[in-house]
C-alpha cells in the first residue's frame, strides 16, 4: 500500500496549522487518537449491505464522505473502499502528526451568496470520539472559517481549526423556517474530508447549492 512519510515539509502559509519546525507551530497538539483498523472494520459494519467486505456504489451514496475522497482512499482503483483502505488512510492523516488544519467553505443557494448560514462538519462516528465536530457561520459573502470550538479543543490554548478526518457537512439557516433543503442538512448528501493532500481543502471548499 502507497504511504505518505514526507509531508513534514513547510506547506503555504495558512494552509495547514501546527505543521512542527514550520512556522514556528507545537507539536503538543498532535492529530486525534484514532484506531486505524477499529474505524475500517466499523466503517464496513456500518455500511456494507451486500456483504462483500467493501462499500461501492450505492452504498458510498450513504456516506459521502468517503465518496469524497474515494480518488485518496481506493488505492488499487477498482472503484470499492475496504476496511484495509480506510485504516491506510487513516494512518496517513496521523503521520503527518497535525492537530487541526484550516478549512474555508463558501456557500451559494441558487447561485447567491447563503449569508449567516451555520456550516458543521460532524465527523464520521467510526472515526471515534477524539475528532472533533467543527463550526461555521458564514458571512455575507457567503464564506465561513471552519473551527473547533474552543471548549472542544484538544487544550486551552489550541489555535482554530479542523481535525484531520471524514465530515458529513450540515448547511442550515432559520429565517422564518429552514431556507435549505433537508438534503443539505438534515438529510445530507454533503460529505468532506480533511487532509493535507486534499486540494480542494488547500485552495478553499466552494458549495453551489440549488433549493429545487
Amino acid at each position: 500500500m502507497r504511504r505518505f512519510r514526507s509531508f513534514r515539509r513547510c506547506l503555504p502559509l495558512g494552509t495547514l496549522l501546527l505543521l512542527p519546525g514550520c512556522f514556528g507551530g507545537s507539536s503538543d497538539f498532535g492529530p486525534p487518537d484514532i484506531d486505524a483498523s477499529g474505524a475500517g472494520a466499523e466503517a464496513i459494519e456500518m455500511y456494507d449491505t451486500n456483504g462483500d467486505s467493501a462499500l461501492s456504489g450505492d452504498e458510498l451514496e450513504k456516506v459521502p464522505s468517503l465518496k469524497s475522497a474515494i480518488q485518496r482512499i481506493d488505492a488499487d482503483g477498482d472503484g470499492r473502499v475496504t476496511a484495509a483502505e480506510i485504516a491506510d488512510r487513516v494512518e496517513q492523516w496521523q503521520e503527518v502528526g497535525l492537530g487541526t488544519m484550516a478549512v474555508r467553505m463558501t456557500v451559494y443557494l441558487d447561485g447567491s451568496p447563503l449569508a449567516d448560514a451555520t456550516i458543521t462538519f460532524e465527523p464520521e462516528p467510526f472515526l471515534g470520539e477524539d475528532v472533533q465536530t467543527a463550526i461555521g457561520t458564514t458571512g455575507p459573502d457567503g464564506s465561513a472559517e471552519m473551527s473547533i470550538p474552543k471548549k472542544k479543543r484538544s487544550a486551552p490554548d489550541a489555535p482554530p481549526g479542523v481535525n484531520f478526518g471524514l465530515y458529513k457537512v450540515r448547511i442550515s439557516k432559520e429565517d422564518g423556517g429552514e431556507q435549505v433543503p433537508a438534503k443539505f442538512n438534515t438529510a445530507t448528501t454533503l460529505g468532506q474530508e480533511v487532509a493535507f493532500d486534499a486540494p480542494v481543502v488547500k485552495q478553499g471548499i466552494v458549495l453551489k447549492l440549488s433549493s429545487r
